[in-house]
């Protein structure tokens, strides 16, 4: 990895996407676009993206997860045994109709325009998640590449509907070990890619000790929360900690969000990080990569 400064400048990971890249993901996903089509306008995209980061003098650059239409509904275009479905289709088929529809209620936008990536089958990586993303990047640029992944307690947590995913797997830790599984196998490649810097992102692990009792808002990972909030804690360093193991090499990173979809500032969060700070301490990783504001 190139040198950095003292204090490197980088991204989160994302950037806006253009409305042409976003019409053109819609069409492909309604069947109206060659896939080959949209890759095209995607790379373009990416190239964009990169220009005014070196532009700009960022250290450490991302492809701007330009090619994905979520940072972290995108993972069921590349795994066997995931579907999307909308968060109104998600309430026909959830027992408790009542809870849900109060997180519903609480959201800025229409139910059906939200999909989540929900386990229906056995869980393997079709293609890569990120690994093609990287080697894109590093042909096109000299500065050292960051990525970013959805992490494990978020895709395990935010999977499990249990109205479907139990066919599958008798429980939400179940389907956490073919997660974790499928993160190492990841982790490979993006290693072998020539990926400097990989973040994990698991933005709802502020929501477990900051709701205090409120609806939960956020977009996806609302129904298999347990009550304690101590228990899925344990549950995200857990599993941080088995996809994390034996790798040493490149930076790792975890990334924790503050907001939610709504615009009403009651529903948002507030607290310091001084909660999570024991749980934070026990996860492998080399940096924290922390919002401040909703």
């Amino acid at each position: 990895m190139t040198a950095l400064p003292n204090i490197p400048v980088t991204m989160v990971g994302s950037w806006p996407r253009s409305r042409e890249l976003l019409r053109a993901q819609k069409a492909v996903r309604h069947g109206r676009l060659d896939p080959a089509e949209l890759d095209r306008m995607a790379d373009a995209a990416v190239l964009e993206v990169l220009r005014l980061q070196e532009e700009a003098g960022v250290d450490i650059v991302t492809d701007g997860e330009q090619r994905r239409d979520g940072f972290f509904s995108f993972i069921a275009d590349k795994l066997e045994g995931v579907k999307l479905m909308t968060l109104a289709e998600m309430l026909d088929i959830v027992e408790d109709k009542a809870g849900f529809e109060l997180i519903l209620q609480t959201l800025d936008v229409p139910a059906f325009s939200i999909s989540n990536a929900t386990c229906v089958g056995r869980i393997r990586r079709r293609r890569p998640l990120a690994a093609d993303e990287v080697r894109f990047l590093k042909r096109h640029t000299e500065r050292p590449v960051k990525v970013p992944l959805p992490g494990p307690y978020l895709v395990t947590r935010a999977m499990w509907v249990k109205e479907v995913s139990r066919e599958a797997y008798a429980s939400k830790e179940e389907l956490g070990e073919d997660v974790v599984r499928v993160m190492r196998e990841e982790l490979g490649d993006l290693v072998a890619a020539g990926a400097d810097f990989i973040q994990f992102d698991e933005p709802v692990l502020t929501e477990l000790v900051f709701t205090q009792g409120q609806v939960r808002t956020f977009m996806c990972a609302a129904l298999a929360a347990r009550k304690d909030p101590a228990e899925e804690l344990e549950l995200a360093v857990h599993l941080m900690r088995r996809v994390l193991e034996g790798f040493e090499g490149v930076r790792i990173g975890l990334h924790i969000c503050r907001g939610n979809w709504s615009q009403d500032e009651s529903t948002l969060l507030r607290g310091n990080y001084q909660p999570l700070a024991p749980y934070l301490e026990r996860m492998p990783v080399r940096q924290l990569v922390l919002e401040y504001a909703t």
